[in-house]
């Protein structure tokens, strides 16, 4: 079966299954925001991309624009970003139309200062590869030795939440760690100079750095957080999608064939991915191990709502976002 005759449900089922709680559909009824027609006011799209994310393996291998040429759309790639804040800025500023399947947590940020964001898809990959990591040489064997010492983490992204709760589970107060807020391009000199401590980072940067710093985990997110905390989402402005729902619909399916071929080809996904970022043999073959499967979820699916809703609650409580927010208001489904 080649990609072009997957059916959406098969991309859907290829790409992960759903979420388990039917239970909390209740409390998310539909949203008057979500556009009750398709529509379309331009043949071209620009995508927001960045190292070892779904979209550079699609731009890549060069079958995402050639789905969207089949239905008139001209495909643009803008970027790479090294993180999801300055692709948010790119959409909010009108220079790319789609974020790069970024984190959550800096968009919830983004919309409560205000900028005109809506998601429109979200993204599990698992086994979550996050982590917070330190030399073999600096002493630091736990998250307790954190105590006194500084840790580079980006601000309201998945640094950040992934260092406050490896603090709270190992019951650290978060004061007696100093937060060093720096995005990737500067964090990893910063760690691998001594400047910090440790580094809470994300693949495949957290994994270069660990292997040419000779460093180490002291907390995995896939492995010691208790429960999803950030997601993968698909950012537009709230008016793009209004206006061009079609176009949004057609993105979506077309990233649903880019997210099944990558979890069913992880070496042939690695490869593309290590072509760009230029990373040693050595964490090519780490992240190939992993064999990372994408689940895709739409904001009419209640359960995964609720459970993103229940950690947009628990990023509020602990500051990482400045107030609680209803995610359902903020998510269209087109």
């Amino acid at each position: 079966m080649n990609d072009s005759s997957l059916s959406r449900r098969q991309l859907l089922r290829a790409a992960g299954g759903l979420l388990a709680g039917a239970a909390a559909g209740s409390l998310f009824p539909a949203r008057a925001a979500e556009p009750r027609k398709l529509t379309r006011n331009t043949d071209t799209v620009r995508v927001g991309w960045g190292y070892g994310s779904l979209p550079d393996i699609a731009r890549q291998r060069g079958v995402f624009e050639k789905t969207l040429a089949a239905k008139g759309i001209k495909v643009e790639w803008v970027g790479p970003f090294p993180n999801h804040a300055p692709s948010i800025q790119a959409v909010v500023g009108g220079s790319a139309d789609f974020g790069f399947w970024g984190s959550t947590t800096p968009a919830l940020a983004a919309m409560l200062a205000g900028s005109p964001l809506v998601f429109n898809a979200f993204d599990i990959y698992s086994p979550r590869s996050t982590a917070i990591i330190v030399k073999k040489s600096s002493g630091i064997n736990s998250v307790a030795d954190l105590a006194g010492r500084k840790v580079a983490i980006n601000r309201s992204g998945l640094g950040e939440f992934l260092l406050i709760a490896a603090l709270e589970k190992n019951h650290i107060d978060r004061s007696k760690v100093e937060f060093v807020y720096l995005n990737p391009p500067d964090a990893a000199p910063a760690f691998a100079q001594g400047v910090v401590d440790a580094w809470s980072m994300w693949s495949p940067a957290v994994d270069i750095a660990r292997y040419t710093n000779n460093a180490k985990d002291i907390f995995n997110e896939g492995r010691d957080l208790d429960f999803l905390i950030d997601y993968s989402s698909l950012v537009t402005r709230r008016k793009f999608t209004e206006e061009n729902s079609e176009l949004i619909r057609a993105v979506i399916d077309a990233y649903y064939v880019e997210g099944a071929w990558q979890s069913a080809h992880s070496a042939e996904s690695e490869q593309l991915v290590q072509k760009e970022a230029k990373y040693p043999d050595q964490v090519r073959d780490y992240l190939t191990s992993l064999k990372r499967v994408n689940q895709f979820h739409e904001p009419d699916d209640a359960a995964f709502i609720a459970q993103f809703q229940h950690a947009a609650d628990w990023l509020a409580e602990r500051k990482i976002i400045n107030s609680r927010i209803r995610v359902a208001d903020y998510s269209v489904k087109v």
